[in-house]
């Protein structure tokens, strides 16, 4: 007895009281993601598929055009090389584009990336009728409405609930009836592992 919180040097506890405060941290962080000179450079060392749907992604995106595309390959055909490039290229334009995958080792290779379960608050028992966690006035929905392009790795092993749940979440806070919300997203990874 006779001690006192204070005593502790505790942080205060209205740390994050400021949701406005909040809201650019997340977003300032998107747009500060480290870009590496080596990615920046990656469009010029693409091969021709790569190249193809390098620009077919980037055209969308900078038409303001919504779509999804697929980039199938088995490990080692260069996916992650093509999402640095596109990454790098989007970023570098002070635009915001999410990275994320299924597992958190493929999110830990792309610049800025976090599993599909942190980022879109997917729950870990998914069922058919299942929702994401993103409520529309949140910190976590003004990012997603600001964000243009979202790659999505390892997508094949996300599962059809998890990707529909997104796609209903994404609708839902951009007040579209446009598939995901609108956005242009990249799926990848090896479509025949399912």
């Amino acid at each position: 007895m006779g001690k006192n919180i204070n005593m502790y040097h505790f942080a205060p506890i209205d740390i994050f009281s400021d949701d406005e405060e909040f809201t650019h941290q997340e977003i300032d962080d998107e747009l500060t993601v480290t870009i590496s000179e080596e990615d920046l450079l990656a469009s010029n060392h693409l091969n021709f598929e790569q190249k193809h749907a390098y620009n077919l992604i980037l055209e969308t995106l900078l038409l303001n055009k919504s779509a999804a595309f697929f980039i199938d390959g088995p490990a080692g055909t260069g996916k992650t090389f093509l999402y640095k490039a596109l990454l790098a290229e989007i970023r570098s334009k002070h635009i915001i584009a999410l990275a994320t995958a299924s597992s958190g080792v493929a999110a830990s290779i792309l610049p800025g990336g976090r599993t599909e379960h942190s980022r879109f608050k997917i729950p870990l028992n998914i069922e058919k009728n299942s929702t994401c966690n993103v409520s529309k006035q949140g910190n976590l929905a003004k990012l997603l409405r600001l964000a243009k392009l979202i790659i999505w790795d390892e997508a094949p092993m996300s599962g059809k609930h998890s990707i529909e749940a997104v796609d209903k979440m994404l609708r839902d806070i951009n007040d579209t009836d446009l598939l995901f919300g609108g956005k242009v997203i990249v799926f990848g990874g090896d479509f025949r592992q399912v």
